[in-house]
């Protein structure tokens, strides 16, 4: 969970090794929430994204390098213009190893934050719900402003997050 999906989705296309995303809402407590739901602040969940990896070709640890590229981990509740708590961030491991990674990497981002305390997440991850097709590679598609981003593997372009 990266604050608005849309932007942390492209960011994932763009890495070689990955073979799919998907944005969805998790570590909520409703089953099947919707935007509007989440959106509302009433069911717990924080935008995320799914991310579908080789780990021959991308490690765990260079996901970790992605999100946290991209994030400010001392941000309470939101990232750049997205405030609320389904912006919040997080790292939602699925096995002993991802969390024994993340957890290293988390110290290590303590460490350049000496005076700030690190507000990210960081735990076992709860059920995933896939978000709206309508927000599936929505800037791969063109986002508000109808302008596609390229999720070309390698692609540098900057990111807009709502496009």
């Amino acid at each position: 969970a990266g604050g608005c999906f849309w932007g942390m989705e492209l960011a994932y296309q763009r890495v070689p090794g990955v073979a799919a995303t998907l944005v969805g809402y998790t570590q909520g407590r409703e089953t099947f929430p919707t935007y509007d739901q989440v959106r509302a602040g009433n069911t717990h969940h924080a935008e995320a994204v799914a991310v579908l990896y080789d780990p021959s070709e991308c490690s765990y640890e260079e996901l970790l390098d992605i999100f946290f590229h991209r994030v400010d981990p001392t941000t309470v509740d939101g990232q750049g213009q997205d405030y609320g708590r389904q912006y919040r961030t997080g790292v939602y491991y699925h096995t002993s190893a991802q969390e024994t990674s993340a957890r290293a990497r988390f110290a290590q981002e303590a460490d350049k934050f000496p005076s700030r305390p690190i507000a990210t997440e960081l735990g076992k991850s709860m059920p995933f719900w896939p978000a709206e097709v309508y927000h599936q590679q929505y800037l791969e598609r063109g986002g508000r402003s109808g302008n596609p981003q390229s999720a070309a593997k390698g692609a540098t372009e900057e990111i807009r997050c709502y496009g």
